[in-house]
């Protein structure tokens, strides 16, 4: 069990908490770099003293090539990683899969084609592909046209049993927050709908669609109406093929657009499938929703990208939908008995103890957004340690900007750091890998987290509650005076 070590204990008693060189391996032959010069341990108290947050701080950082801990408060003190986790979920998806995977979306014949005549059911058939867009499935229609296929005579059905279904990553968040959808075997434009309103003189012209970058087809599984009333902004209401929202009309003023998330991903899926076919002159039964896959000819296959590339991206934007994507797609591929969400994330905690010998991460999904995640600074740190010998993770993170004493981007900075940031209301994180200016490498975990105040917030409240935006700020300022600390500790 991981040591509860909180910020008033740490204030309390730093000296025992600065761990100068204590090494995750074997004591190092040779000086560690950078060396803390005189081992100053209130150098790191006064920082989380001027940052003023409520709640608890916990941080490591260790020298990559020797292994060895420079210095840790709370190291083995588990606190939810908010989307620092994807880092782990990458190295797990990268290890288990490898990062040349591809994920395939194909449409199944069911029955022969004849004369472009197909005498059985065509099957839109989801791989967990996290980069499926509406612009691929136009692709796919338009081949499914080129393949000889004008009439079909079965059924049009969506197998989404790829992967289980979950109704929301996180059902703690709000209903109408888009980085929370549901998952399944089959996701379309990060299962996100785009909800569009311009005032027409006293009342709105509203649409639902499915756009990407050339194509925003209209769709009919979710619909929207504008209510006369000041809170809540949003409902939601589940129906058998529907996801039905309603606005409060006090909240929309002349015009805008947000992305709402999509509770039924085979519907949707299905939904614009059937409105790009018939634009290719293909028209298909409404949407069957299946989970048994089918046996049949494959009639098209789209392959996404590399999953390095998709990685890539999940760190850039933070895509909660693609971690949980990979992230399960990786459980299965090891056998896993997948049920719920939670399954997959203790089948890569368990993976995360196997390969880097830790037992300070439980995760409760692959993207952070739960709180109910734990990880210790210190195995995340081990974890980084171990993954940088192949360099895999560290040319997929992105680049971390420091500042200057005003706040303003430093863009030559001589500490380059290349790290996972992770934000949740007052829960914030930052790992990842620092050069410091004489070349050494060392790789950190930082954790901050007031989960005794996270846990009083209302979930209508969760999107901006009253605090947490100043609260995260400062937490973001006490890691970039810590990252300056240990890049400038050797003297560089």
């Amino acid at each position: 069990m991981a040591d509860r070590f909180s910020r008033r204990k740490f204030l309390g008693g730093l000296g025992a908490a600065f761990v100068p060189v204590a090494a995750f391996g074997s004591p190092p032959k040779v000086s560690l770099r950078p060396q803390l010069r005189g081992a100053q341990p209130n150098g790191a108290e006064r920082l989380i003293k001027a940052a003023g947050l409520k709640g608890e701080v916990a941080f490591a950082v260790a020298d990559v090539e020797t292994g060895a801990e420079l210095e840790a408060v709370g190291g083995n003190l588990g606190l939810p990683p908010a989307s620092v986790g994807k880092a782990l979920t990458a190295l797990y998806a990268l290890d288990v899969l490898g990062p040349d995977y591809r994920f395939e979306t194909k449409l199944v014949a069911d029955g022969p084609v004849e004369n472009g005549v197909l005498k059985g059911d065509l099957v839109l058939v989801g791989g967990g592909d996290p980069l499926l867009d509406t612009d691929a499935l136009a692709t796919m229609a338009a081949n499914l046209r080129e393949a000889g296929v004008i009439e079909v005579r079965g059924a049009f059905k969506v197998y989404d049993g790829a992967l289980p279904y979950v109704f929301s990553i996180d059902p703690g968040q709000p209903d109408h927050l888009g980085y929370s959808p549901a998952v399944s075997g089959i996701s379309l434009n990060f299962n996100r709908v785009n909800f569009e309103w311009k005032r027409e003189g006293t009342d709105y012209d509203i649409a639902m669609d499915a756009r990407s970058a050339r194509y925003n087809p209209a769709v009919d599984m979710a619909t929207m109406r504008v209510e006369g009333r000041k809170t809540p902004i949003y409902t939601y209401e589940p129906s058998a093929r529907q996801d039905r929202w309603t606005v409060a009309k006090a909240a929309l003023g002349n015009g805008g657009a947000r992305w709402l998330p999509v509770r039924k991903p085979a519907l949707y899926a299905g939904d614009v499938f059937r409105t790009l076919a018939r634009s290719n002159g293909i028209v298909l039964d409404r949407v069957q929703v299946t989970r048994e896959m089918p046996q049949g000819t494959d009639l098209v296959v789209h392959l996404s990208d590399p999953l390095d590339g998709i990685l890539r991206g999940m760190l850039k934007y933070s895509t909660n939908l693609t971690a949980e994507l990979v992230g399960m797609t990786a459980s299965k591929a090891r056998g896993a008995d997948l049920q719920t969400l939670p399954d997959s994330a203790a089948e890569m905690n368990r993976w995360a103890a196997e390969t880097y010998g830790v037992n300070g991460i439980a995760m409760v999904d692959h993207s952070g957004l739960g709180d109910a995640s734990r990880v210790a600074p210190e195995d995340l740190v081990k974890a980084l340690i171990e993954a940088q010998k192949t360099g895999a993770l560290r040319p997929l993170l992105k680049k971390f900007t420091l500042a200057d004493s005003q706040g303003r981007p430093v863009k030559d900075h001589p500490i380059k750091v290349d790290a996972k940031t992770g934000t949740l209301n007052f829960v914030s994180g930052l790992g990842g890998f620092i050069t410091t200016p004489d070349g050494s490498e060392l790789a950190f975990a930082i954790f901050t987290a007031d989960v005794d105040h996270r846990a009083t917030i209302p979930r209508a409240q969760r999107e901006r509650p009253q605090g947490a935006r100043s609260w995260n700020s400062r937490s973001r300022r006490l890691q970039r005076a810590l990252i300056e600390r240990w890049g400038t500790l050797n003297g560089g």
